[in-house]
């Protein structure tokens, strides 16, 4: 036995002032720990998963009582039955036997990773969105209304909807929404009264008495007095932060340009108005306080008009009714804009938008609700940008969340000069030299997770139990990016042993958290599969509800270590269900995918007790990316910028519908209980069908147990049609490395890759025969150390030395 410990040789990325002497030596006791107590630790699976689900809902009551301030630290859950998580593939078998000095490098570099997070976590500033739901729901709400005879009706029906407008957002608001309510009414600048106006006030009485005072009359030419009514609507105290103008009217504006009747019939040039007032300005100013433009058609006659108003708005942040005459036109001028990406500033813009009132006004209520809804969900958009934007700057960190950049999309305007022509969207995989660089390449995936009873329970409890594993791969990637983000240019890549496309994204900016984001983000991404194999066990829905998971990889080069990720290439349509504020994908009532989208977020809030809800949903048929979790404790995931906590809780249920689906499930929790604090969940759960994830580390795609593929070769893995496929090729034969006489042994390339790992040189049983050798070699070597310098110790069995 060797007098003193051997010294260990750790990988280019992590230096040996990472980590002390006495890490070291505890990691070799740990190994043989492990070795005499791994008998003991699988007795008792079951009454650790009930202990495990017990703690877990005592956590949440706890926190439905009493609500963490930013002050005080939510309570760990408090169980014994924490040390097996769930189980992983990262176990080798004794076909794949990992080399000495890779798996002590392994342990270096997740030591070195924990290090990393911990700093950036101490920080990091406590998460504190209080008052966003409250500041993005607040309305003022103002009316412009034509009041010519012609539109009496009309008036009678704003007069006694009012109050249930007011008492319907306030309800779908969870009752924490402010509203004020102005009115403008205009006819014509030949009425002796034109313009009539009242500013914001709270008094739904007010607003109602006043409407009952005006009287629908006059109107000589057909155009009324449109811009006059704006110019008033722009001098009233506008304060919410969400702001929408309801425009109901039958007639357009004065000027030519604004409405296709004859030259008889309207005497004005434009700016020739006794005012001189011209719409541009108007629509403008109006653009610049953020103010939601809604126009209720009711004639064809404001068609124009309406067109107008809308390109002032922009052709991303405006919609006209499918009836009006100018409909496609403005479908084929938007087809025309810069992409697809569903995620830029457009969404969190002003808006103006056609409904069609029509000569029914039973309708008023209904379109003048979902008005402020649409608008409501803009301002909060925006506001949680300006929540986040605001801590990020204060504390001079850097953003890094890993973003989907999905396959003819954009994942934004970027910067640093380049346009969208400077970037390749072409793809020639198979033209050779197209993929003009080879990259070797070191960094973490999550592990792959095999579900069991207490999986979920246990990933939810704390973030240590959402394990990472170290990866080591070789890729082909093409030298110019096909797109920017405002973060990262994205490159095609490809695999150098199988045929696995990839997209590689390197940041543009260097931070010094980027591994701790990126570690974070993969543990989220981690426990949004683990709930996706629980909500497919209990469905049984095909394909899978199944969600993309990224890797973080640095390059083994000294010269090249910024941080970059790397995800499977997603070809297809992609779409958005969700975001982590108010926005719902109404537009798809009746697909399938988008009520299982959404029942899922659901799902997420109740089989977590309340704890977590996931939601900022978006993805490529049924593989959904870049997920958001929000946490009800401010110290969970807060280097990820979009958790917005119970701020978001509250956004999810003003907007959600339950479905078939949440049905399906037995969901209990709705917007009425969550308004009223006393939320009901589920108590249990029938027994689900077995799922598992693929056992390519960059793949883990979820299938049936039933429809996995099993080999003998590489028991206890199981694998995906796709991936099956490829590990079925036939092994190469290489000659082993090891000093002797010549010898073939057989390599399965893919297989290897799959686990993270480099080809072996040698041989299966000198690779057995080094890792025997090295692991006597380092336990007995740091006990024999502390041994010498401590003199009689007691062993872990209880025997003195």
């Amino acid at each position: 036995m060797p007098s003193s410990p051997p010294s260990y040789k750790s990988s280019g990325s992590i230096s040996r002032s990472e980590t002390s002497r006495k890490e070291i030596r505890s990691l070799a006791d740990e190994m043989l720990r492990s070795s005499l107590s791994r008998s003991v630790s699988s007795s008792a699976s079951v009454s650790r998963s009930q202990a495990r689900r017990t703690d877990t809902k005592l956590l949440a009551e706890e926190l439905l009582r009493n609500p963490p301030s930013s002050s005080r630290k939510v309570p760990a859950i408090s169980s014994p039955h924490t040390a097996t998580a769930f189980k992983n593939s990262d176990v080798p078998t004794s076909t794949t036997s990992v080399p000495p000095s890779y798996a002590m490098s392994e342990r270096l570099m997740k030591l070195a990773l924990k290090q990393e997070v911990d700093k950036a976590n101490a920080h990091a500033p406590l998460r504190n969105t209080t008052g966003l739901f409250k500041a993005a729901c607040s309305t003022d709400l103002l009316f412009l209304i034509d009041t010519t005879c012609s539109m009496d009706p009309y008036l009678n029906s704003a007069k006694e909807q009012v109050k249930s407008i007011v008492k319907d957002i306030k309800k779908t608001f969870l009752n924490e929404s402010d509203v004020r309510i102005a009115v403008v009414s205009y006819k014509d600048h030949g009425s002796a009264i034109n313009i009539e106006f009242l500013d914001f006030t709270r008094s739904t009485d007010e607003v109602f008495v006043f409407l009952d005072g005006l009287e629908a009359e006059a109107g000589g030419d057909p155009p009324e007095d449109v811009l006059g009514g704006i110019y008033q609507a722009l001098q009233a105290s506008w304060k919410q932060q969400t702001r929408c103008m309801v425009h109901i009217a039958d007639a357009p504006p004065h000027g030519r340009g604004l409405h296709d009747l004859k030259d008889q019939d309207d005497y004005y040039l434009p700016g020739s108005e006794p005012h001189g007032l011209t719409y541009k300005p108007l629509l403008n100013k109006l653009v610049q306080l953020n103010i939601n433009y809604a126009f209720l058609r009711i004639k064809c006659y404001t068609d124009r008009m309406a067109l107008v108003f809308a390109q002032v708005y922009g052709h991303r942040n405006a919609k006209l009714h499918i009836s009006n005459t100018y409909h496609s036109h403005m479908v084929s001028t938007a087809s025309k804009g810069s992409g697809t990406n569903t995620m830029s500033n457009h969404n969190i813009a002003p808006q103006f938008e056609e409904f069609q009132l029509g000569l029914s006004y039973s309708e008023l209520q209904h379109l003048v609700v979902k008005t402020v809804t649409d608008s409501i969900t803009r301002t909060a958009g925006r506001l949680s940008v300006t929540w986040n934007a605001t801590s990020k700057i204060e504390k001079g960190t850097h953003a890094t969340t890993l973003d989907a950049i999905h396959e003819g999309g954009s994942a934004g305007s970027g910067s640093g000069g380049d346009t969208k022509n400077s970037f390749e969207k072409v793809q020639r995989w198979t033209t050779p030299g197209w993929l003009d660089e080879t990259l070797d390449l070191e960094g973490f995936c999550p592990a792959v997770v095999i579900h069991d009873m207490n999986t979920l329970d246990s990933m939810m409890a704390a973030d240590e139990n959402i394990k990472l594993s170290v990866l080591e791969l070789k890729i082909r990637a093409r030298s110019k990016p096909f797109d920017r983000g405002a973060m990262r240019n994205a490159f095609y890549a490809s695999s150098t042993i199988a045929d696995t496309r990839f997209v590689l994204k390197s940041f543009l900016r260097h931070g010094e958290d980027e591994r701790a984001q990126a570690a974070e983000d993969m543990r989220i991404q981690t426990l949004c599969k683990a709930f996706a194999l629980e909500f497919n066990g209990l469905l049984k829905i095909e394909p899978p509800l199944d969600f993309l998971v990224t890797s973080c990889l640095q390059s083994k080069s000294k010269t090249r270590k910024k941080c970059s990720s790397l995800e499977l290439l997603l070809d297809g349509e992609y779409v958005k269900y969700n975001n982590n504020t108010a926005w719902v994908n109404d537009e798809l009532p009746d697909d399938s995918f988008n009520q299982t989208a959404q029942a899922f977020s659901h799902f997420t809030f109740e089989r977590s007790w309340g704890l977590l809800l996931i939601n900022d949903l978006q993805g490529v048929d049924h593989i959904l990316t870049d997920p958001t979790i929000q946490t009800r404790d401010p110290e969970r995931f807060k280097l990820h910028q979009n958790n917005l906590g119970v701020e978001s809780f509250k956004f999810f249920f003003a907007r959600h519908e339950c479905n078939s689906v949440c049905r399906e499930l037995g969901l209990l929790s709705n917007r009425e209980t969550f308004a009223s604090g006393r939320s009901e969940f589920r108590k249990e759960w029938p027994v689900m069908a077995p799922t598992v994830c693929c056992s390519n580390k960059l793949c883990r795609s979820i299938i049936r147990m039933t429809n996995s593929h099993e080999s003998t070769k590489f028991p206890g893995q199981h694998w995906c049609s796709t991936c099956w496929k490829q590990l079925m090729v036939p092994a190469v034969k290489w000659i082993c490395i090891e000093p002797g006489p010549n010898h073939e042994f057989e390599v399965s390339r893919f297989y290897h890759e799959s686990q993270g790992q480099l080809p072996p040189r040698k041989c299966l049983e000198h690779r057995e025969k080094d890792v025997t050798e090295s692991s006597a070699a380092n336990v007995g070597g740091s006990l024999w150390s502390r041994m010498q310098s401590a003199g009689s110790k007691t062993s872990l069995l209880g025997k003195s030395w």
